[in-house]
């Protein structure tokens, strides 16, 4: 055998490793041969490396065997910590200001960039969300539909689920109660929990009086001391007694009435901050005193932490100290004065005043402290002799003196030391008679040009002396002279002179001013009718009227011949003005425009409301003038015949309307009259006529369906209903009359064809779907009536029809209110589903809930009479005679046209008497639906 030992029995070479080359390093502990040493160095296992890689011939790794760098090559890392301290190709560089401020605006572009990558980075993440979130579905979204369709379910059908069996738990369960062992509780264990929350009254023989349960003595006189000290505390941060102060500072006596009232007070200033805000905030102002005695801000912090702490005498002695520290600080003083009684105060502030003579603030605190008006009055002399420039020290003097003649005297001596003050000038003006007020503003004027409150002032003077044109004059002259010292207000600010000038009473001086500055900065090229129009919305928004009306009177003179103006300044004397001035402003409007069909109406209508027949009539004959073959004018004229019982001449009127002015609309009106006058035969020949003219109108379609179905001749208002379908396919109503009347002939089977054909021609429809449903609800036939709704949210999901339709007829009462807010969610702002949210709340005797609901539905939509009916019927229920005659009012100032059951009924025939829309409204109202 060979000597050699193997591999694994060989010594290892030195300095070896083990794992060295997987980074480990070497050690040895005392376990080993010896006290423990370190491993080789890194500059040996570098050395070793090196050689056997020359042995081998290969080149040496580079994490152990590559050469050290040059000298040169090497970086000094010492040198990047210190900015300062620049070595190398920074060492020659220069860092200013130039420097800094190219890498303040670096810094700002790339946060704004950031910023902006920012906004747009959100904005795809939320569309992706959106995106995401729409493409894949909740599964509470998902089965939404099903969920609501649970509650058609009746309770046969819930008690007819079976239940669900725990089969593999059940078992196990009744072993585990089978093995508990249920044992009665010792009385011991019922003794000790009885007697563990009581107090024991007896002494035991071995323990001495006093003795704490631990051995230690309790000393029963220190606790009553403290509790003495505690309450001599409360007592001493109580109010004090005047006059009762010790040298300590408390008091002797105590209020017994008012003591509770103080020390709940003084507790509650105190109890903003607790003891230790209090303490720390204590300290750290000590600190900043003594840092700085001539800190006041500090001296009065720490003087208001004491006041609030209820620590008056102490405050008092740190705010005396502050004002000797820093005697020129004027808040000092005042927060000296103000923590002191009256007394003390008038000297405080005398002592002020030695050290501030020129302060306004200490001498007005002086003269509040003075009960006696001849003191007040000897303070602000003394104020005047130190201060003449203080235009607050004359205004207080001028207050006190109760004789005008006196206050003339001062304002006189006020104005020639302080001639730049526009208020002291215009009080000496106020006091003064007209004639002498003159002089007085022109003095004003001299010495203030730049200041347009002394020609506002000059304008309203001459209009209190009933100077009228003079007014005009002064302000014209005021703008000319403001304009060369250009010293001239906005547009806008000098519309707010002129209201001002308005709630104050001067109504001259504000259209004065409106008529000189209204087009100040505006030139031709500008929307100025538009800016004007808004202007005075604006003002009349804010409760204004004559402001507006000089605006419309200003913009009439420049745009005299925009009907929109016109209309515009119209309303305004309509809904705020005295019928006398509408009429003048109407017969000037038709004037500047003679072929506006709508200010000749207005200006008729006008006349007719007030009585004047005939006037009406003379303005309808020069609007023919000017607009002949106008069929607005026709049927104006034709509407106020009729009205005023002159049935042949409305009837020759509509005639010559049809023959100079023959439109579907003259046709329909013409058929409308002879039905409502009772002439059928007259106005089945003139519905067929219209219908040879105008083949595609289609209430000339429903009007001739609705005469044979008055007739009770049903087969040609079933033909004519049938033609006009065919002839005016997009007309909803016709459809609605067709189904109809098959379904009060009986024939559900031709009204249900009538409506799917009706679908088809117009898809999407809410009011043909909600029929649909309707149809079905009324028939009985519930479950194609949940298939035809399912159907119509689909077609519709935004209509507030079908989702009211919904919530009222396909949902249990105790799930509407689930719906109503999904539909809100879909739907948004609609009357319709308001009225029913309003329906709802009514039956369950929410009244107040109920009449916001209805409140909102009319102002959302004030043309909808349906609304208005339900709202009525809402307050003959429980509402006030009051509150029905405001909302009688407000509906017919609205005159609202539209709504299923207002349009039948204003539209009937039979109502042909009815002539208001209050009277339309009961009607309506009797007819619509309990809740």
């Amino acid at each position: 055998m060979s000597a050699r030992k193997d591999f694994l029995g060989q010594p290892a070479p030195e300095n070896y490793v083990a794992g060295l080359g997987r980074g480990a390093t070497g050690f040895t502990t005392r376990s080993d041969l010896g006290p423990a040493r370190e491993g080789p160095s890194e500059e040996q296992i570098k050395e070793a490396i090196a050689k056997r890689a020359a042995q081998v011939g290969a080149a040496a790794p580079t994490a152990y065997g590559a050469p050290d760098k040059k000298p040169e090559e090497n970086d000094d890392n010492e040198r990047y910590q210190d900015p300062e301290n620049e070595v190398g190709l920074f060492a020659s560089g220069t860092y200013d200001r130039d420097d800094d401020e190219a890498d303040r605006i670096y810094q700002d572009v790339d946060e704004r960039m950031n910023k902006r990558r920012k906004i747009i980075r959100e904005a795809r993440e939320n569309k992706e969300r959106e995106d995401f979130e729409r493409n894949n579905p909740k599964i509470q979204q998902q089965f939404a539909d099903l969920k609501r369709a649970l509650g058609s379910v009746t309770d046969e059908e819930w008690q007819s689920i079976p239940e669900v069996g725990d089969l593999t738990g059940k078992n196990r369960r009744a072993k585990q109660n089978l093995r508990q062992r249920f044992y009665a509780v010792p009385d011991t264990v019922i003794a000790a929990a009885r007697d563990a929350g009581q107090m024991d009254t007896t002494i035991a023989d071995d323990a001495q009086a006093g003795d704490a349960p631990g051995g230690d003595m309790t000393n029963f006189v220190q606790l009553g001391a403290a509790r003495e000290k505690m309450l001599q505390v409360r007592l001493d941060n109580a109010v004090e007694a005047p006059g009762t102060k010790t040298e300590s500072g408390t008091a002797t006596t105590i209020d017994p009435k008012g003591y509770l009232t103080n020390l709940v007070q003084s507790e509650m200033k105190a109890g903003e901050l607790n003891i230790g805000e209090i303490q720390r905030v204590r300290k750290l102002l000590e600190s900043v005193r003594k840092t700085n005695p001539k800190h006041a801000p500090a001296w009065g912090a720490s003087a208001r932490l004491e006041k609030v702490a209820g620590n008056q005498v102490t405050a008092r002695n740190i705010i005396a100290e502050g004002c000797k520290r820093c005697p020129k600080d004027v808040d000092l003083w005042l927060e000296n004065i103000a923590l002191n009684d009256t007394h003390n105060a008038k000297i405080i502030a005398a002592q002020a005043i030695l050290y501030n003579d020129r302060s306004i603030d200490l001498w007005l605190a002086a003269m509040n402290l003075e009960t006696d008006t001849r003191a007040k009055k000897k303070v602000l002399r003394q104020a005047l002799d130190n201060v003449p420039m203080s235009a607050r020290l004359w205004k207080e003097a001028v207050n006190l003196e109760e004789d005008p003649n006196q206050a003339k005297m001062l304002l006189a001596a006020a104005t020639e030391q302080i001639p730049l003050s526009i208020e002291l000038w215009l009080a000496l003006a106020r006091l003064e008679t007209p004639e002498n007020a003159q002089v007085v503003l022109n003095k004003a004027r001299k010495a203030v040009p730049t200041s347009h409150e002394i020609w506002v002032a000059a304008g309203r003077l001459q209009e209190q002396m009933g100077h009228r044109d003079m007014v005009y004059k002064v302000m014209e002259r005021g703008i000319k002279s403001l304009a060369r010292e250009s010293a001239m207000l906005k547009r806008e600010e000098w519309i707010a002179e002129a209201e001002k000038c308005e709630a104050e009473g001067a109504v001259l001086t504000c259209g004065a001013i409106i008529r000189e500055t209204l087009g100040w900065g505006l030139d031709e090229d500008d929307d100025r009718r538009e800016i004007w129009m808004e202007d005075a919305q604006h003002s009349i928004h804010r409760g204004r009227l004559e402001t507006p009306r000089a605006i419309y009177a200003y913009a009439l003179r420049v745009f005299v011949n925009k009907k929109s103006v016109w209309l515009a300044a119209a309303e305004l004397e309509r809904s705020h003005g005295a019928n006398e001035e509408l009429l003048k402003l109407l017969e000037k409007g038709v004037e500047a425009c003679p072929n506006s069909e709508e200010m000749w109406l207005q200006l008729a209508k006008e006349r007719w409301s007030a009585g004047e027949t005939d006037e009406a009539r003379r303005v309808l004959g020069r609007a023919f003038t000017q607009n002949p073959n106008n069929e607005n004018i026709w049927l104006a004229a034709v509407k106020l015949e009729a009205d005023n019982d002159q049935i042949e001449h409305a009837r020759g009127f509509l005639a010559d309307a049809r023959r100079e002015a023959g439109t579907d609309r003259v046709w329909i009106k013409s058929v409308t009259f002879e039905r409502v006058h009772g002439d059928t035969d007259a106005a089945l020949d003139l519905v067929s006529q219209g219908l040879q003219l105008y083949p595609k109108a289609d209430k000339l379609w429903m009007m001739k369906g609705q005469i044979y179905e008055g007739l009770h001749r049903v087969p040609e208002a079933r033909q004519a209903y049938s033609t006009g379908t065919r002839a005016c396919s997009r007309s909803v109503p016709l459809w609605l009359l067709a189904s109809r009347l098959e379904e009060n002939q009986g024939t559900i089977v031709k009204a249900r064809s009538i409506l799917d054909r009706a679908r088809l021609a117009v898809p999407h429809n809410p009011e043909l779907w909600t029929e649909s449903v309707r149809l079905e609800r009324r028939a009985n036939d519930m479950d194609n009536a949940h298939r035809l709704m399912a159907q119509a949210l689909q077609e519709a999901p935004s209509s507030g029809l079908l989702w009211g339709e919904k919530i009222l007829y396909f949902e249990a009462r105790t799930k509407r209110k689930t719906a109503a807010k999904e539909a809100i969610e879909k739907v948004g702002n609609d009357p319709v589903l308001f009225v029913t949210l309003a329906r709802i709340f009514w039956a369950e005797r929410k009244l107040e809930v109920a009449s916001k609901w209805f409140e909102k539905a009319v102002v959302l939509d004030s043309d909808r009479g349906d609304t208005w009916a339900w709202y009525y019927k809402f307050l003959l229920q429980h509402g006030t005679e009051e509150k029905r005659a405001e909302m009688i009012r407000t509906c017919v100032a609205n005159e609202p046209k539209h709504g299923e059951v207002w349009q039948r009924v204003a539209k009937d025939p039979g109502n042909a008497q009815v002539k208001n829309v209050e009277d339309i409204l009961k009607l309506t109202a009797a007819q619509l639906e309990s809740v």
